[in-house]
C-alpha cells in the first residue's frame, strides 16, 4: 500500500498542474526571463560580456563602461546623432566654442594666424542654465541647507539605495573645472594625465601639488576646490575658460568624451568618507550625472539598469540629418523629446550562443553577429553584396552593416635587430612580410568578409582618408582592372632576396629566417590562425614562432620591447587623422615615453609633418601634408597593414532609430522601441510546448491507475471486514 499512496502524493500535485494549464491562455510565454511586472514596458533589452572596471570618468577608457557612462555624464559637446562625416554640436553648452589664440606676449591673433605664431589657445564654454543633476544622496540636504550624508560614513547601509534621502542641484561651472582637476588627482591614475598636461596650462604643476598634498595628509579627502589651475578659469556660474598651450583643433573632440564631464564636488565628499570604498561606494559603482539615464540597478556579474533622469533637460531628437536618412525612417521622431526609452536593462552572457538564442527569442533588441552565427544570419549574392538570410528576413529583422573607425594591425618592433630600424635590409624584409600576409584571404577565411583591407592607418571616414587608385598603398598593391589586387608572392620572394634571405635564408651563412610572433591568443579559433599565419610566412621559405602568453606579460614585453612582431589595433576616440598617426609619432614611443606608438617608430621627416599636420585645420594643405606622411610610412613599412572591421549589427523590427557608428557612444536616448510588436513576437516565438508534459501526465497515470484501483478494492473489502 505504500506505493500506492506515495504514487498519488506524486500524481495530485501533477494533476492539479496540468488542469491549471488547461485554463491558460494558449498564449502565455514560459521561458521569459524577465520579471513578469516589466512586460509590455518602454524598455530596452541589451546585454554585455565584460564587468566595466570603471564608472568614474576620469579613469574610464574602454568600450564595455562607454556604454554605459557616456549615457549617465555630459560632456559640453556631442556629435550629431546622424550627421556624417561626424559633425560637433553643442550638448549642454549654449554654442559651440570658438577658440581665440594669443601670442606669447598675451595679445589676440586672427584665426588664420600660422601655428608657430600662437602661444595659447581659449576656449570659452558657456552653459545652458536650468541643467540639474539626477537625484544623488550626496546632494541631499536638511531644511537648514546642511548635507546630510557628508559625515559619517555609510554606517548600516550596503548599497547607494539605502540612503533614505536624495537630493538635486543645477550644474554649474564649477562642476567642470573641478573634473578636469581630477585628471590630476595621484589616486585616479587618468589615462589621459599624461596627454593633456601636454596641452592645459598648469595640469602637470596641478599633479606635482597634489602629490605633495596627498603625501601631507595620506588617507584624507582632496578637496580639490582649494588647489588653482591656471589653465581653467571659472568666469560665472555658467561659464569656463580653457587656456591649452599652442594649437590643438583636436581639443574639441576631447569635449565630447566623459573625461570632461562634470563632477559635483559634493559627490567626491560623498565616497570619499572612510568605509564607503570598503562597499563599493564609489563613483566607479555608482555614477552621478545630468545625461538622459542614471544607473539605477549594477549587479555587473548579472544585470545593469539604466532609468530616465527624472531631471534630465529638454533635448530633441534631431529633425535634419543625411540623405537617405528620412527613407530609412531616421527622421520620424523628429522634434520629439529625448531620450524616447524609459530603461535599458542589459544582461550578462559570457557565452555567445546563449546571446545569440536570446536575441533570435526576442529577449534581446539588438545583437552582433558571431563567427559561429554568420551563416544563421548572413548570405552573400552573386556579385557579393551581403544580405540577410531568409530566417532572419522571416522574423523582420533588419542589417546595418558599416566600416568602424577602427585598424587591426601587426606591429614590427623597430627597435629589434632584425626586423626594426631603417635600414634598407629591414625595410624590404617587412615590405615582404606584409605582401605575403594576405588580408584578403584573412579577412575572407575568420572574419565572414568583415573586414576592409588597409591601405593605410587612416580608416573610411577619416578625413586623410583617400579612396580607389590615389588611396592605395603601391609598396603591397597594383591597381588591376579598376581596384587595388595584392601583388603576388613571387614579388614578395624578390625583396625578400634584396634583403639578403633568399628563399628564407641568410645569403653568407645559410641560416633559417625565424621570425617570432608574441600574442595573446589562446581562445576560440586561435590555433586555426596561428596555423594560417605559419603558411603564409613559409610561403616564403620563413619560420614563424609564435609565443603565446598572458595578457599582463604580453604587455610586459610591449613596453620594454621584448617583442618582435605583433599583433595590436586601435578604436578613433575622435575622428581624425591625428588620433591614428600619433600611433606612429616618434615622441610617443613605448619604450622610451610609455607612450602608444607600440612599433616605437621613428622617422624625423614624418615626425615633424605630423607636428604640423595636427595644428591644421582640414583642407587641401593639410591633405597634402597627410598625402606625404602615408607614402613615408608605406614605404618604411613599421606595420603589416592589416584592415578595417565591418560592423555588422542586427535589430528587432521594433527597434528604431538606430544608425551605426564606433565614434558617438551616447546612442541610447535616441533608441525607440514598439513595446507592443515585441509582446507579440516574443508570444508567437516562444509558444509552450504542451504536448510532452500531457504525455508524461497520461503515463503516470497509466502506471498509478492499477494501483489505485488496487488499493481502493482493499479498502473496501476492509471496511466490510470491519463492519461484520
Amino acid at each position: 500500500m505504500t506505493f500506492a499512496r506515495t504514487a498519488l502524493r506524486i500524481a495530485r500535485p501533477l494533476l492539479a498542474a496540468v488542469c491549471a494549464l488547461a485554463l491558460e491562455g494558449c498564449g502565455e510565454v514560459w521561458n521569459d526571463p524577465y520579471p513578469a511586472a516589466e512586460s509590455g514596458r518602454n524598455i530596452l533589452y541589451s546585454a554585455f560580456t565584460d564587468r566595466p572596471k570603471h564608472l568614474d570618468p576620469v579613469q574610464s577608457y574602454s568600450e564595455n563602461e562607454i556604454t554605459f557612462t557616456a549615457q549617465i555624464y555630459e560632456a559640453p559637446l556631442q556629435y550629431h546623432f546622424l550627421k556624417r562625416p561626424y559633425q560637433l554640436v553643442p550638448a549642454t553648452a549654449e554654442a559651440m566654442p570658438v577658440p581665440r589664440f594669443l601670442d606669447r606676449d598675451g595679445r589676440e591673433l586672427p584665426a588664420d594666424a600660422p601655428a608657430a605664431d600662437i602661444a595659447e589657445s581659449v576656449y570659452e564654454i558657456r552653459l545652458r542654465p536650468g541643467i540639474r543633476y539626477q537625484p544623488h544622496p550626496a546632494l541631499a540636504r536638511d531644511e537648514a541647507g546642511h548635507y546630510l550624508y557628508h559625515e559619517g560614513g555609510p554606517g548600516e547601509r550596503r548599497t547607494l539605495y539605502d540612503f533614505e534621502h536624495s537630493g538635486t542641484r543645477e550644474l554649474e561651472a564649477d562642476d567642470y573645472a573641478y573634473q578636469i582637476k581630477r585628471l590630476a588627482h595621484p589616486g585616479l591614475h587618468s589615462p589621459v594625465f599624461g596627454l593633456m598636461s601636454e596641452y592645459i596650462i598648469g595640469l602637470k604643476e596641478l599633479g606635482e601639488a597634489l602629490k605633495s598634498a596627498a603625501k601631507a595628509a595620506p588617507g584624507q579627502w582632496l578637496d580639490l576646490r582649494r588647489h588653482d589651475l591656471p589653465g581653467v578659469e571659472v568666469v560665472d556660474r555658467h561659464t569656463y575658460r580653457i587656456r591649452l598651450k599652442g594649437k590643438y583643433p583636436q581639443f574639441l573632440y576631447w569635449l565630447t568624451m566623459p573625461f570632461f564631464a562634470p563632477i559635483p564636488w559634493e559627490a567626491d565628499r560623498f565616497y570619499s568618507q572612510p568605509g564607503m570604498a570598503e562597499r563599493n561606494l564609489t563613483l566607479d559603482w555608482y555614477p552621478i550625472g545630468t545625461g538622459p539615464y542614471m544607473l539605477t540597478q549594477n549587479d555587473p556579474n548579472a544585470r545593469m539598469v539604466l532609468t530616465r533622469n527624472p531631471n534630465f533637460r529638454e533635448e530633441s531628437y534631431p529633425c535634419d540629418g543625411d540623405p537617405g536618412d528620412r527613407e530609412d525612417g531616421l527622421l520620424d521622431d523628429c522634434g520629439k523629446r529625448l531620450p524616447l526609452v524609459g530603461q535599458v536593462v542589459f544582461t550578462r552572457e559570457k557565452e555567445q550562443i546563449p546571446y545569440w538564442n536570446k536575441f533570435l527569442q526576442g529577449y534581446y533588441d539588438a545583437s552582433g553577429i558571431s563567427s559561429e552565427s554568420f551563416d544563421q544570419a548572413v548570405q552573400f549574392g552573386q556579385s557579393g553584396e551581403v544580405n540577410l538570410s531568409d530566417e532572419m528576413k522571416a522574423k523582420g529583422i533588419e542589417l546595418e552593416t558599416s566600416v568602424s573607425s577602427s585598424t587591426m594591425y601587426m606591429g614590427f618592433n623597430m627597435l629589434d635587430p632584425l626586423v626594426g630600424g631603417q635600414g634598407e635590409r629591414s625595410r624590404l624584409l617587412r615590405q615582404a612580410i606584409g605582401i605575403a600576409l594576405d588580408q584578403e584571404e584573412y579577412i575572407s577565411i575568420f572574419l565572414n568578409g568583415r573586414g576592409l583591407p588597409a591601405q593605410s592607418p587612416l580608416p573610411p571616414g577619416i578625413f586623410g582618408h583617400r579612396e580607389g587608385r590615389e588611396g592605395m598603398n603601391g609598396a603591397m598593391y597594383d591597381w588591376v582592372d579598376g581596384q587595388p589586387q595584392r601583388k603576388s608572392i613571387d614579388e614578395a620572394r624578390t625583396l625578400l632576396a634584396k634583403a639578403g634571405w633568399p628563399n628564407g635564408r641568410d645569403a653568407k651563412t645559410g641560416e633559417a629566417l625565424v621570425i617570432n610572433l608574441d600574442t595573446t591568443g589562446t581562445g576560440l579559433g586561435s590555433k586555426a590562425r596561428t596555423d594560417w599565419l605559419a603558411k603564409q610566412f613559409d610561403k616564403l621559405g620563413v619560420q614563424l614562432v609564435v609565443r603565446s602568453t598572458d595578457y599582463n606579460r604580453f604587455q610586459d614585453k610591449i613596453r620594454s620591447g621584448a617583442a618582435q612582431l605583433f599583433f595590436w589595433g586601435w578604436n578613433a576616440d575622435y575622428p581624425d587623422p591625428e588620433n591614428f598617426l600619433f600611433l606612429l609619432y616618434g615622441p610617443q614611443s613605448k619604450v622610451k615615453a610609455q607612450g602608444e606608438n607600440a612599433s616605437n617608430y621613428e622617422n624625423p621627416e614624418f615626425d615633424r609633418l605630423f607636428e604640423r599636420m595636427k595644428a591644421m585645420d582640414n583642407g587641401p594643405e593639410r591633405q597634402a601634408v597627410l598625402d606625404r606622411m602615408l607614402d613615408i610610412l608605406r614605404h618604411d613599412a613599421p606595420w603589416v597593414w592589416g584592415f578595417h572591421p565591418k560592423s555588422y549589427g542586427l535589430e528587432h523590427g521594433w527597434v528604431h532609430n538606430r544608425k551605426p557608428s564606433t565614434v558617438i557612444n551616447n546612442t541610447l536616448k535616441y533608441s525607440r522601441i514598439d513595446p507592443a510588436q515585441r509582446e507579440t513576437k516574443r508570444a508567437e516565438w516562444n509558444r509552450p510546448v504542451r504536448w510532452p508534459l500531457l504525455a508524461g501526465v497520461a503515463l503516470l497515470l497509466a502506471l498509478v491507475w492499477p494501483a489505485w484501483r488496487h488499493w481502493k478494492r482493499s479498502e473496501q473489502a476492509r471496511a466490510v471486514e470491519v463492519r461484520a
